[in-house]
């Protein structure tokens, strides 16, 4: 499901919503214009690689825990940071209004960090990098559940074509994140090449830790 919009109005104009989204698509440009080996060797040391984060000779490092903010912006395609970026677009800026702007960049990078750490902790031999703003996006998400549950979100679902249907943000999100479960579930031993759990763990972070960031998360 692709959302459009959503219903709830914001007070405050969520500039660091804007600027997550301007330095997602900024880098992503940049990684286009690489050369292929230069890009590989960019991914590898900016991506969260699981085995340099948790590994017996290297857990710790520098370059591992950096990455766990790094990872979340570069993006493996035009359809990755596009869905990201819109999801971002159409939820971010009421939990950035209900948060507040510092509030808000703090909870987007520590949900991006722990939805790090779970797929890492998923697949910790791995020496896949992982890369994407799908955890912290999830983050917000699970925000937005907690504090939105009742509003409008207008959203092109697959129904043999792409309709325009209007649903409530509870039906959307909890959709959406049924969908992640099953599909962590599902891609469990093996190999693939989208990091659900980064989704579920980011999802939850986001449910769990919102109401720690501050009492004005209900939307109006």
């Amino acid at each position: 499901m692709f959302p459009l919009k959503d219903s709830p109005s914001t007070r405050r104009f969520p500039y660091v919503n804007f600027v997550l989204i301007g330095l997602n698509i900024f880098l992503f440009f940049k990684q286009v214009v690489m050369p292929d080996r230069q890009l590989i060797m960019f991914v590898y040391n900016h991506g969260l690689i699981p085995l340099r984060l948790l590994g017996e000779t290297s857990a710790g490092s520098f370059a591992g825990l950096s990455a766990l903010v790094s990872y979340q912006f570069l993006h493996g395609g035009w359809f990755h940071v596009g869905t990201n970026m819109l999801y971002l677009w159409v939820f971010g800026d009421n939990i950035e209004d209900r948060l507040g702007h510092f509030k808000y960049l703090v909870f987007y990078l520590l949900t991006g960090i722990l939805a790090g750490l779970i797929q890492a902790m998923a697949d910790p031999r791995s020496a896949v990098p992982i890369i994407g703003a799908s955890g912290a996006v999830a983050g917000v998400l699970g925000a937005y559940l907690v504090s939105c549950p009742k509003a409008r979100v207008l959203a092109l679902v697959p129904i043999i074509f792409l309709i325009p249907v209007e649903l409530p943000a509870v039906i959307f999100l909890g959709f959406w994140f049924i969908l992640q479960v099953f599909s962590g579930v599902a891609s469990v031993g093996a190999e693939v090449a989208i990091a659900w759990w980064a989704h579920v763990g980011g999802f939850m972070a986001g449910v769990l830790l919102v109401g720690f960031f501050g009492k004005r998360i209900k939307c109006e």
